[in-house]
């Protein structure tokens, strides 16, 4: 899911992968696809907090190197890759 964060500007990106995950990223237009670490939480969430402007991106968590849509976000956009990517509208 994604939310306004605390600091002004500012985009909360967290997803509760579930079983053992051990290496969560974020990546999506903003970042040219690159994979961007999260850091875990002690609730078994993992969290990234961006500086995005306001606008439309596209995005993906990757739990273990498997490619995955937001679970909590119902927003979509087909890819070239013949897969959905979640969107966040800020």
């Amino acid at each position: 899911m994604y939310t306004k964060a605390q600091k002004k500007g500012t985009v909360r990106f967290a997803i509760r992968p579930g079983g053992e995950a051990k290496k969560v990223e974020l990546a999506g237009c903003f970042s040219g696809w690159k994979p961007l670490p999260m850091q875990p939480q002690k609730d078994g969430t993992f969290v990234k907090v961006m500086p995005l402007p306001a606008g439309t991106y596209e995005y993906k968590f990757i739990v273990d190197g498997q490619w995955r849509g937001d679970p909590d976000h119902s927003n979509w956009a087909m890819n070239p890759f013949g897969t959905l990517n979640s969107v966040a509208q800020i």
